[in-house]
């Protein structure tokens, strides 16, 4: 009988954590001897819906990719197995052996928030390595920036009351949840479910009751009483499980230490203020109520606009899968070539896909306080007022940058969020922020456009 399989990945085989046409692609490189250094930028085109701005994140855990990416010797077998490589020569499967990432890469801190077309990594390398990584970086990057993003919504909609990660059972998988742990937490949850991204992480770890605990005991109060004696300082209920008011009485005779109340259906905002009244006419003003089940930001906001008195609130699918948007557009693309010792701008012309070419760095221009007030997409060194916002994360295949923890990026998230102008913070009709191309950037694109035109026309 054939063993188990859990497909969780290993370091071992992070190299084979791509798309097929990356290695046929690599393998074609290798055999024309085209080992060119190139440069490719990761951006998003088009944000999504009712999305005025992005919170970069998973870098760190592109960084760990880019530096840790290898082939075992069962992948190559693997490989030289499939018929694509039928006419591959052993030369290009003893490359793999040996194959380690020696670029160097820019990127935008985590936390940082961008905006369409602007370059979040930036990779410099052999095209050999800079093409295999592609897959893998867009993977880790767009879902992270889109969580990220996602839950700062949420904590934006929750006017600074609680925002925790109740997630994982609903993300696309165990290593989803972890990453979108991580990745609510940044964009301003204050906690989380995910015992593993507790672990790992720092991350709060916030946990009580199901609804099966309420039903294995002999009724609703016991079940409360048994909880209250194993956990006499941790103590929140879940009231909804037969009738939610009854649930709050019985809460309100447990006792007075008792930290919280949850309800998790319903009628949530005529259920809290209800609930509100019996905990408060026991003397219980201090246990705070926490909502949950299918919550987003709309939602919430519009509880909080009729005055529900929700102290908390617990935020699962909605936020995991960023539901009303749940991809990201980032796309991965080749934007300079060194030939012969040249320096070749790339650019695609493909209609509504038109990319700008060279190496690029996003200038942030703000007011004497630290507003945002505009970004420009200029050519690397190019003369431009603002601060530069992509930073070396890894010269010639080594780290180069002092990693943060994710309590730093957490916060690095919230003062950009405090300097982004309230009218691009919306939930819906927020106003698009401006972002230029430089003049070089323009005519780089004119003369580059001439180039291809000339050569493939």
């Amino acid at each position: 009988m054939r063993e188990p399989q859990s497909l969780f990945l290993t370091e071992d085989s992070l190299g084979i954590v791509t798309d097929l046409y990356q290695l046929t692609m690599a393998a074609g490189y290798f055999e024309h001897g085209v080992h060119d250094i190139t440069t490719f930028e990761l951006f998003v085109r088009q944000l999504p819906e009712n999305r005025s701005y992005l919170i970069t994140a998973g870098i760190e855990q592109a960084v760990h990719y880019l530096t840790h990416i290898k082939f075992s010797e069962d992948n190559i077998q693997f490989l030289r197995r499939l018929p694509a490589f039928k006419h591959v020569s052993y030369e290009f499967f003893k490359y793999l052996q040996n194959f380690t990432f020696s670029g160097t890469v820019y990127a935008m801190p985590e936390g940082t928030i961008a905006f369409s077309d602007e370059p979040l990594i930036r990779v410099t390398a052999p095209i050999i390595e800079a093409q295999l990584v592609e897959t893998y970086l867009l993977s880790i990057i767009n879902f992270q920036t889109l969580i990220a993003t996602k839950s700062s919504r949420i904590v934006y909609a929750a006017k600074g009351r609680e925002v925790i990660d109740f997630g994982t059972r609903r993300a696309h998988g165990p290593q989803a949840g972890i990453l979108a742990a991580r990745s609510s937490f940044i964009g301003g949850c204050s906690s989380t479910s995910n015992v593993f991204a507790a672990y790992t992480l720092g991350i709060p770890a916030v946990g009580t009751i199901a609804h099966s605990w309420v039903m294995a005991f002999e009724n609703e109060l016991d079940s409360f009483h048994k909880f209250y004696e194993t956990f006499p300082d941790y103590t929140v209920l879940l009231i909804d499980t037969y009738d939610t008011l009854t649930g709050a009485q019985h809460a309100a005779m447990i006792s007075n230490k008792i930290k919280g109340v949850r309800i998790d259906s319903g009628d949530v905002l005529k259920l809290s203020k209800e609930v509100r009244k019996i905990l408060d006419a026991k003397g219980l003003q201090h246990v705070k109520i926490i909502a949950s089940g299918d919550l987003h930001e709309n939602r919430i906001d519009d509880l909080l606009k009729n005055n529900a008195p929700i102290d908390s609130f617990g935020v699962g699918t909605e936020m995991v899968t960023s539901k009303d948007a749940p991809a990201l557009g980032g796309v991965y693309k080749l934007v300079e070539q060194g030939h012969k010792g040249k320096i070749i701008p790339k650019m695609k012309l493909s209609k509504g896909k038109v990319t700008y070419p060279g190496k690029k760095q996003v200038y942030r221009i703000t007011d004497t306080v630290g507003n945002f007030i505009k970004d420009v997409i200029g050519l690397e060194g190019e003369n431009i007022e603002g601060i530069p916002l992509l930073i070396p994360v890894i010269k010639d295949g080594k780290p180069c940058y002092n990693l943060p923890t994710i309590h730093d990026i957490q916060r690095t998230a919230s003062e950009n969020l405090i300097h982004l102008p309230n009218p691009f913070k919306y939930l819906t009709d927020a106003e698009t922020y401006p972002v230029y191309k430089s003049h070089g950037l323009e005519v780089k694109k004119q003369e580059a456009e001439r180039i291809v035109r000339d050569m493939n026309m």
